[in-house]
C-alpha cells in the first residue's frame, strides 16, 4: 500500500515538473538590459510627474487592504508609523525603530518574545503590501538603479532594480507606460516568483483626498489583486 501511494505521488510531482517546465519555457523572460544615466532618471522623473509626485510626497495618511481585506493598514508617513492588523493581531510598527514596535493579539500586548515574531511578520507584510501600492514612487529609492528599455514597440520602459532595501533585495521592475509617463503595467523579475516577466496592471487608480494617484487594483494572469479602500489624506 504505501510503495502504491509513493508511485501516486512520484507521478504527480513528476506532472508538476513538467507542467511547470513547459509554463517556464513558454512564458519565463531574461531580464532585459537597457541604458542608465540621465536619459533613465528623465523617464523616472516624467513617471512620477505624471502621477502627481509632490501630492503624493505631502500626504501624510495612507490606509489600505489587502489579500480580500485580510490585511489591513494605516499609515502615518510624517511620523513614519504604521498601525497593521491581521487575524487577531494588531501591529504598532515603528518604520524609524523597528525594535520599538508593539504587538497586540485580541487586544493584550505581546511578550517580548512573541512581539518580536509578530513584529517581523509585520514588516515583511507591509514591504510587500505598501509595494503594490506606492511602487511607482519608489524609483528613487536609495540603492535603486534606472535604465531605459527599448521594448518590441520602440517605445520606452523603465527598469528599476532594488539593490538593497525591502525584503527581497534585487528585484527588478519594468514599467511599461502610456506616451504620457503614466504607468499601465509592470513587468517582474523577482525571487517569489520564478518565471520572469510576469506582468501585472496598473491601470485602476483613484485620486485621493490629497491629490495623491494610488492604484485600486492589480490582475496578474487569472488573480485579482484588490487594493481594498484606498485612501490618502492629510488630515
Amino acid at each position: 500500500m504505501l510503495r502504491k501511494i509513493l508511485r501516486i505521488l512520484g507521478a504527480v510531482i513528476l506532472v508538476i515538473v513538467i507542467v511547470f517546465g513547459i509554463l517556464y519555457a513558454i512564458y519565463n523572460e531574461p531580464l532585459p538590459e537597457g541604458r542608465s544615466g540621465p536619459e533613465a532618471d528623465a523617464l523616472a522623473e516624467k513617471m512620477l510627474s505624471s502621477l502627481n509626485y509632490e501630492e503624493y510626497r505631502n500626504t501624510r495618511f495612507i490606509e489600505w487592504s489587502f489579500r480580500n481585506d485580510s490585511h489591513f493598514y494605516k499609515w502615518d508617513r510624517e511620523k513614519r508609523k504604521v498601525e497593521v492588523q491581521w487575524d487577531d493581531f494588531r501591529v504598532e510598527l515603528d518604520l524609524i525603530n523597528t525594535g520599538s514596535s508593539i504587538g497586540y493579539k485580541n487586544g493584550e500586548r505581546l511578550n517580548t518574545h512573541e512581539n518580536e515574531d509578530i513584529v517581523e511578520d509585520a514588516i515583511a507584510m507591509f514591504n510587500n503590501d505598501s509595494f503594490w501600492l506606492v511602487a511607482p514612487y519608489k524609483v528613487f529609492d536609495p540603492g535603486t538603479q534606472r535604465q531605459v528599455v527599448i521594448l518590441e514597440d520602440g517605445s520606452e520602459g523603465l527598469l528599476v532594480t532594488f539593490n538593497r532595501g525591502g525584503t527581497t533585495p534585487g528585484d527588478s521592475y519594468l514599467w511599461l507606460l502610456q506616451p504620457s509617463g503614466f504607468p499601465k503595467s509592470v513587468k517582474m523579475w523577482v525571487k517569489i516568483i520564478p518565471i520572469g516577466g510576469v506582468e501585472a496592471t496598473w491601470d485602476e487608480w483613484l485620486v485621493t483626498d490629497s491629490g495623491a494617484f494610488l492604484p485600486k487594483s492589480h490582475v496578474m494572469g487569472p488573480m485579482e489583486i484588490s487594493m481594498g479602500d484606498v485612501k490618502g489624506y492629510n488630515y
